[in-house]
């Protein structure tokens, strides 16, 4: 069973965003050719993108439970949105993409360097020449991350502890029934470092969904590269 499953039911609940939509459906309004969410989840960001740009996304997940959300989401909104089961690190498309985007910082939830420069590799060879990649993650907050070790939290609703190890880069997410999700943050240098050996270039770094620029005071990254022409 993926270590998603649990978290399915909870997950649009748990975190009702909606700060990044807008976003991802600019960029794919700025993009011709085939538009591809990886890490699709409950289809949050893939059904708005699909009705607001009127065209079709490919949303692609490695948990059977978030996939049965996400239909059920496709099927209430009547979105253009076609849902398949795989493993981003295992990316194969019918043709090549204009757009492949992972929002929700799932990219954190690849556990080694392998695994993360897998899929770089794969999305990159997945894009059409001038095909944009873009995704976004947090930017570690030590302070934070200390007043939350260890706590269990309430987040509308649903609750869950927060467990940090540090020799791992890692963060834990339980909820009560014992399962367990886990992250790991990167800093820039290491996203510098999967963007160059993939062969990406550097579109844009902003520090937040407006396409403000990122700073010191940045909380997220958010990054679009493009696959050269």
């Amino acid at each position: 069973m993926s270590a998603y499953e649990p978290f399915a039911p909870v997950y649009d609940r748990w975190f009702p965003l909606t700060e990044d939509i807008p976003f991802y459906v600019e960029l794919a309004r700025e993009t011709d050719g085939p538009l591809v969410e990886l890490a699709v989840g409950t289809g949050r960001v893939a059904v708005p993108v699909a009705r607001e740009t009127g065209r079709r996304v490919l949303g692609i997940d490695l948990s059977p439970a978030m996939l049965e959300q996400a239909r059920a989401r496709v099927a209430d909104a009547g979105a253009d949105v076609e849902l398949r089961l795989g493993d981003m690190r295992e990316l194969e498309l019918d043709e090549p993409a204009g757009l492949i985007y992972v929002p929700a910082r799932s990219l954190l939830h690849l556990p080694t360097w392998g695994d993360r420069r897998r899929v770089f590799e794969r999305v990159y060879a997945s894009l059409k020449p001038g095909g944009r990649f873009a995704w976004n993650a947090f930017v570690f907050d030590p302070r934070i991350a200390a007043a939350n070790d260890g706590q269990w939290l309430d987040q509308n609703g649903i609750r869950h502890r927060i467990d940090q190890f540090k020799h791992d880069n890692r963060i834990d997410i339980t909820l009560e029934s014992g399962d367990t999700i886990p992250l790991w943050w990167l800093n820039r240098s290491e996203w510098d470092g999967l963007i160059e050996t993939a062969g990406f270039e550097v579109e844009a770094l902003y520090g937040g969904f407006e396409r403000e620029p990122f700073d010191e005071n940045a909380t997220e990254f958010v990054w679009v590269v493009r696959r050269p022409e």
